[in-house]
């Protein structure tokens, strides 16, 4: 990874800094990912939107035919290889396509295991001959896939696994039994990217097709949202599956699960993002209708403030989605065809070092999205509580996001872990970082943080705070990492703090850089309102950080060291507040003129004409 610039790196971020031209935003998107992004809006509208009741009503055979629909459009294979029928056209672009399908988050959910966890492990790690096999199919729609790694005893610990492969005396099959909990799409997908351990004990990916004798698909479980959505048990008995296909190699199964799990993470976050956009727009128009007192309840500042709100963090989310998206792409590029045998863990080591990143979007994304159905429905009042209104399916349908890909307290306690042991193999310099936020806290005054290009910046102070923000999670994670020492993965409430501080700083830097990136290439008048975004964002950042920040040292320190610890902090977070009132208002305003999220009305304008 040397030539990959530090800030750039895998948790680089908060040991280093990037400028905001190095940053990928969707206003870099080029005009082939805006037509994708176009292609799958219009499908979304003419085809899945119309149909919404009977999909709502459990129709799977409706289901199956719109993803054959968006095969034929060339959304499905975006992601895959073009010799294999796909498109080729990179993580950004299959990003913007999972953000437009998610507008409907039930065929959304059916779409985005066709297109992700149910193919891309064949697309990184499968053969050649596994590969012209089945990827064709799945492009097109013909063959529809899932992901079978969730059993009744074992969620969140993947490994704890008990379904089994025994290969058959003849060498020529492996014998699988067990049963998969909670599988999307497992209705009527024809292929199953599915787990199980040889002899019990190495876990291994099999490509199981549905037609193979001894699989058997339970009922559909009735679920709290994504009624439209597929999921059921698959229960293995006796099922002979090739040799041939196994996927990767025999006991490199969970390389395969947690690699593909990253890229599951971050494309979760592209459908949260989709969704937000759509609550909020939801929310604009329904705010400019609704009369209350005798005037449009857009008209007061309560209701702007919700709306700025929301607005503020889909800007944050869509700027680390696709910050992120660029990153993937970045490290895919970058990964030469392995030799034959090391291809797991080549591939695994590519799309791994940006899982810190991935665990991040995952959290962020679907924590957001819940902030803006929970106002979305306060917004709506009475009406947002009633099934008739569109609003009671977005806030029923939203709650799984921080449950499946992994619990949110999982990947918070990921992003930590992930994090030292990317420093203790040297990958990282994360310790050098600590020790010198910790001298530089040691000093009678406190070094200004390196201004850079943001030194003549509106948006400077922001960066001063941003930098800031920075030490105080370095501060955190070196205080507990030296108390806690080989005990610091036990002392769980001190590594969900200090996640909680690196996806507040990724999710702020990334706002911010975005928006000094607007004012490098637009007028200010033009690039004022990604200006307030970022700048509301930040607010609420900053005192969310430093509440955990303080939380986490009452649980580490007592009496007067506490004391020392808590004035340092003090340093960090000492600064002029920004008027979020007004801010607020602007925003709100701006959101209810549009009648939907609008970062750059000019962009949105110039998108329209297009």
């Amino acid at each position: 990874m040397s030539e990959v610039p530090l800030a750039s790196r895998g948790g680089g971020f908060l040991v280093d800094d990037l400028a905001p031209d190095q940053m990928f935003t969707p206003e870099q998107f080029s005009e082939e990912q805006r037509a994708i992004g176009r292609t799958a809006e219009a499908f979304v509208e003419r085809e899945v939107l119309p149909r919404l009741k009977a999909l709502l009503a459990g129709d799977h055979a409706l289901t199956v035919r719109l993803l054959r629909q968006a095969g034929e459009l060339g959304l499905l294979g975006a992601d895959m290889p073009a010799e294999y029928g796909g498109g080729g056209l990179g993580k950004v672009a299959s990003t913007l396509i999972t953000e437009k399908v998610a507008r409907e988050a039930s065929f959304g959910i059916s779409f985005g295991t066709q297109t992700g966890i149910g193919t891309l492990p064949i697309v990184f790690f499968g053969s050649d001959e596994q590969k012209a096999r089945f990827l064709p199919d799945l492009a097109s729609g013909r063959k529809v896939g899932a992901y079978a790694l969730t059993e009744p005893d074992a969620g969140s610990d993947a490994q704890g696994g008990k379904t089994v492969a025994h290969l058959t005396p003849d060498g020529r099959f492996y014998r699988l039994n067990g049963v998969k909990q909670w599988i999307t799409n497992a209705g009527f997908a024809d292929l199953f990217v599915l787990y199980a351990k040889v002899n019990g004990e190495q876990m291994t990916a099999f490509l199981v097709e549905r037609s193979t004798e001894g699989v058997t698909i339970g009922p559909e479980w009735q679920k709290m949202g994504l009624q439209g959505s597929s999921t059921c048990n698959v229960y293995l008995g006796d099922v002979l599956v090739p040799r041939e296909n196994v996927l990767g190699e025999v006991g490199q199964g969970h390389r395969i699960a947690f690699n593909i799990l990253n890229i599951g993470r971050w494309k979760l976050a592209a459908g949260c993002l989709g969704a937000c956009k759509a609550v909020l727009r939801l929310c604009a128009r329904y705010a400019g209708q609704r009369r209350q007192f005798g005037h449009p309840i857009s008209r007061f500042p309560a209701i702007q403030q919700k709306l700025a709100q929301m607005a503020a963090r889909t800007f944050a989310l869509e700027s680390v989605v696709y910050r992120t998206a660029s990153l993937f792409d970045q490290a895919l590029q970058r990964l030469e065809r392995p030799a034959p045998g090391h291809a797991v863990e080549a591939t695994a080591q590519a799309m791994g070092e940006y899982a810190v990143e991935a665990s991040i979007n995952k959290v962020f994304g679907s924590e957001a999205l819940d902030f803006v159905v929970d106002e979305g429905v306060q917004l709506h009042g009475g009406y947002g509580y009633m099934r008739e209104f569109d609003m009671e399916r977005a806030y029923r349908d939203a709650r799984i996001n921080r449950i499946f890909e992994g619990t949110n307290e999982i990947n918070r306690l990921l992003i930590p872990g992930t994090l030292l042991r990317r420093a203790t193999r040297g990958e990282l310099p994360l310790l050098d970082a600590i020790q010198r936020v910790q001298r530089e806290l040691a000093s009678p005054s406190l070094p200004a943080p390196e201004a850079g290009a943001a030194g003549t910046s509106p948006l400077a102070p922001e960066a001063a705070q941003l930098a800031n923000l920075k030490r105080a999670t370095l501060m955190v994670a070196g205080l507990g990492t030296q108390k806690y020492l080989q005990r610091a993965e036990e002392e769980q409430e001190f590594l969900l703090a200090v996640a909680d501080l690196a996806i507040l700083t990724y999710a702020w830097e990334s706002a911010l850089l975005r928006a000094r990136q607007a004012l490098q290439r637009l007028p200010a008048h033009e690039a004022g309102p990604a200006v307030d975004l970022a700048r509301l964002f930040g607010a609420w950042a900053m005192d969310e950080a430093e509440l955990t920040a303080r939380r986490a040292l009452a649980g580490m320190e007592r009496g007067d060291t506490l004391q020392v610890q808590l004035s340092l902090l003090r340093r960090l977070f000492r600064s002029a507040p920004r008027n979020t009132v007004e801010l607020g208002r602007a925003i709100g305003m701006r959101v209810v003129a549009a009648g939907e999220y609008t970062p750059f009305a000019a962009d949105v304008a110039r998108e329209q004409q297009t």
